[in-house]
């Protein structure tokens, strides 16, 4: 039997979990003092309630996201109107040398995958499915490769597992990057940039008195800025789509965002633009934090029964090499120093989860420590357009395809 919860409900269910998350976040020291962010202390309350209640009743619970998808495109219009030319190009070696890192990180994941169908008796090609294709690929690739390795290996649970592998990842990589950042913050006496405009959300405990106060008109302002982006990232989308290149809505929008918000101001100098505003930070973090916890609380956690001991001991192997991949690798080599251990915890979440959740674990660190305004540009750029192109080659390499 099943529920299916409309898609108004679903994001109105979406705020009560993002305040339930607040809530524990506020009465767990843990949850508080390792930068979990709301959202997913809250959705994944929630995840655990539907299973239960499937669990009672043998009802499934199955949220419509329809709305989910649009605010991830909204989130990412913020960023791109947030960013500024300067950064970037300060930050364009950085952007490679994440790059690098990443593809590096890929072939370790299946080489873990690939230990884990060798210790349990697996079909090799189903090394992909408990490594890069659903942990740093997701849930779209999972599914996209599990009926070709069902084919090729003649495994039954090749969807299973990489639906089951993904899910597992994603709740994961939302508990593992603030502890990962805190570590490396406090052990090396980091700090962030103190006068930095917001870029996600505002600081938990603001420094002074805010010098920009946030209503209707500059909410409206950014609201409608971002709303242009998406309207010429949308159509840039569909220019892109026809040439034969298929990308992620967000990714146009966030580069609409970002040349917007390095020429409007200079062509229209008298105009109001809302980038670095306060207004404009609430709204990313608004966009975000409904999507994350949206996506979280529709996880179907009762479809990890069967999978059971296989699936969590490759998932352990998992999360301690990226672990020591992050800690002794990636913040070493990114430079050691405050961006490199917020983007230690972005990483940490797309290498096991997906952009979003990398972006909510360097909200949750930048909103305590301090803004570190770059690495909320690379990171997107590297995890949500550059990985798909690399990861697909390595998935081949792996299965053989």
């Amino acid at each position: 039997m099943e529920i299916v919860v409309p898609a108004f409900i679903s994001v109105t269910l979406g705020m009560i979990v993002f305040f339930l998350g607040a809530f524990l976040t506020r009465g767990v020291r843990f949850l508080r003092d390792y930068n979990i962010p709301e959202p997913v202390s809250g959705g994944i309350a929630m995840a655990l309630l539907t299973w239960a209640y499937f669990r009672l009743t043998d009802t499934q619970i199955v949220f419509d996201l329809q709305v989910r998808d649009y605010l991830l495109v909204l989130f990412f219009a913020t960023i791109g109107l947030n960013a500024r030319i300067a950064d970037l190009l300060r930050g364009g070696s950085l952007l490679g040398i994440l790059l690098v890192i990443t593809i590096v990180f890929m072939v370790l994941q299946n080489a873990v995958g690939l230990a884990g169908t060798l210790v349990f008796d697996l079909p090799t090609p189903v090394a992909v499915l408990l490594g890069s294709a659903s942990l740093i690929g997701g849930h779209g690739t999972a599914i996209a490769w599990g009926p070709q390795i069902e084919e090729v290996t003649g495994f039954a649970a090749a969807d299973e597992v990489g639906i089951a592998t993904a899910t597992l990842g994603l709740v994961t990589a939302a508990l593992i990057g603030g502890p990962i950042a805190k570590r490396l913050i406090d052990r090396n006496a980091l700090e962030g940039r103190q006068n930095a405009p917001p870029v996600v959300g505002l600081e938990y405990e603001e420094r002074g008195e805010p010098t920009e106060a946030v209503n209707h008109i500059s909410l409206m302002r950014a609201t409608l800025a971002a709303h242009v982006a998406i309207f010429f990232g949308y159509a840039a989308n569909i220019t892109i789509a026809e040439m034969g290149v298929m990308l992620p809505l967000f990714v146009p929008c966030l580069l609409v965002g970002i040349i917007m918000s390095n020429t409007v101001p200079y062509l229209v100098p008298r105009m109001t633009w809302p980038a670095g505003s306060r207004a404009l930070a609430v709204i990313s973090d608004y966009s975000l934090s409904i999507f994350l916890a949206m996506s979280l609380m529709s996880m179907q956690l009762w479809t990890l029964n069967e999978l059971g001991s296989t699936l969590l001991a490759v998932l352990a192997m998992q999360v301690v090499m990226t672990v020591g991949f992050v800690t002794f690798v990636v913040f070493r080599v990114l430079g050691r120093d405050y961006t490199a251990a917020v983007l230690c915890s972005g990483f940490a979440g797309f290498a096991l989860g997906a952009t979003p959740t990398a972006i909510a674990n360097m909200t949750s660190v930048t909103k305590r420590y301090g803004a570190a305004p770059l690495a909320f540009i690379v990171l997107p750029l590297v995890s949500a357009f550059f990985v798909d192109l690399a990861n697909a080659l390595i998935i081949r390499l792996f299965v053989g395809a």
